[in-house]
């Protein structure tokens, strides 16, 4: 008998907390301590210390957290998005009411971000440096996209929205695509890839840090592809904008190499360069909007066309090249091109 009430405490322990790895998520128990009074969250606190959901929330952090003003709210670096794409999942595994509340005020935020020309900021409501300015950068921009087309295809998760969000999140979207397809670069009338960050009035391309001058920007043309190879029955306009890219992407691959940040076995320094590699092909993160040679921008605010030119801290501390359109080119494009036709 004993035994046997043993054994029932036991199973009903483990049941009690199975239950509670069910309906708590720590993870998203500290986003919710994190998200700004505007719905959005920051990459970082006031202190300018990164966000960091690994952490303790000790006193101390806490008390940094309460002091985070509502203007550190961004896209950049995956904030926001990164948060209400985890708080739906946490949602729908949990089924704890205060994960998709957060979630559905993260896009509240998202929606009111948005320029009534269809683009986003990186920050927002902060308008100062180039935060303002429509920002692909990193994704930022697609982030939230991909979200909002979630919520109206109802996919990865994005089911358990509230449904009043659909026909918001449809409407933004098409803006969105809008804002993408006047935002394509056009040399001579044809059209070639995008830059990283735009002017919020005339759309055209700006830079932001002294570094990421205005260009054409490989990284995030991709991105901004693969969004729109998302649509099933694509228009016309969005055919071309994604016929364009691969055309562009084809004619100025570097063919054989990879890039490398590792360290000169002789030297013993970090060394950034292209290594011959006959399986790879690369771009430079960086075009000249006319000429389409690689640039490459200094902490000075200087253009080099040569990454041996920079500064040492400059030449091994981003990715200056990539293989971000191989797969693209070699399979994504094909296949995307028999479903939907040019």
């Amino acid at each position: 008998m004993k035994i046997k009430i043993v054994l029932t405490l036991i199973c009903s322990t483990l049941m009690l907390s199975c239950f509670a790895q069910q309906a708590a998520d720590s993870i998203a128990d500290k986003m919710l301590v994190y998200q700004l009074g505007n719905g959005g969250w920051p990459k970082q606190l006031e202190d300018k210390s990164v966000v960091n959901y690994g952490a303790t929330l000790t006193p101390e952090l806490l008390a940094k957290i309460k002091a985070t003003k509502d203007l550190h709210a961004t896209f950049d670096n995956k904030a926001t998005s990164r948060e209400v794409v985890y708080l739906v999942k946490a949602y729908k595994k949990t089924q704890n009411p205060a994960y998709l509340k957060a979630a559905e005020k993260g896009i509240d935020f998202i929606l009111e971000a948005q320029y009534a020309n269809g683009g986003w900021p990186q920050y927002y409501p902060d308008k100062a440096l180039y935060r303002s300015e429509i920002t692909y950068n990193d994704d930022a921009m697609i982030n939230v996209l991909d979200i909002l087309e979630d919520i109206v295809t109802k996919k990865n998760d994005f089911d358990v929205v509230n449904v009043s969000y659909i026909p918001k999140a449809e409407r933004a979207v098409t803006k969105g695509v809008d804002c993408i397809l006047k935002t394509q670069v056009k040399q001579n009338g044809v059209l070639s890839i995008w830059g990283a960050q735009y002017d919020k009035d005339s759309l055209q391309p700006a830079k932001a840090r002294n570094f990421e001058p205005a260009s054409l920007s490989t990284s995030e043309s991709m991105g901004i592809t693969r969004f729109l190879m998302r649509f099933k029955n694509p228009s016309p306009q969005i055919k071309a904008a994604v016929t364009a890219a691969y055309n562009w992407f084809n004619t100025y691959k570097i063919a054989g190499y990879r890039f490398e940040r590792g360290t000169d076995p002789k030297t013993k320094e970090k060394s950034a360069a292209l290594v011959p590699d006959q399986s790879s092909m690369v771009w430079a993160r960086f075009y000249d909007l006319d000429k389409n040679i690689p640039i490459f921008g200094d902490r000075d605010n200087s253009i080099k066309l040569k990454l041996e030119e920079l500064i040492p801290e400059r030449r091994n501390g981003y990715a200056w090249y990539g293989s971000w359109a191989q797969k693209f080119i070699e399979k994504d494009y094909p296949k995307w091109l028999a479903t939907n036709g040019k």
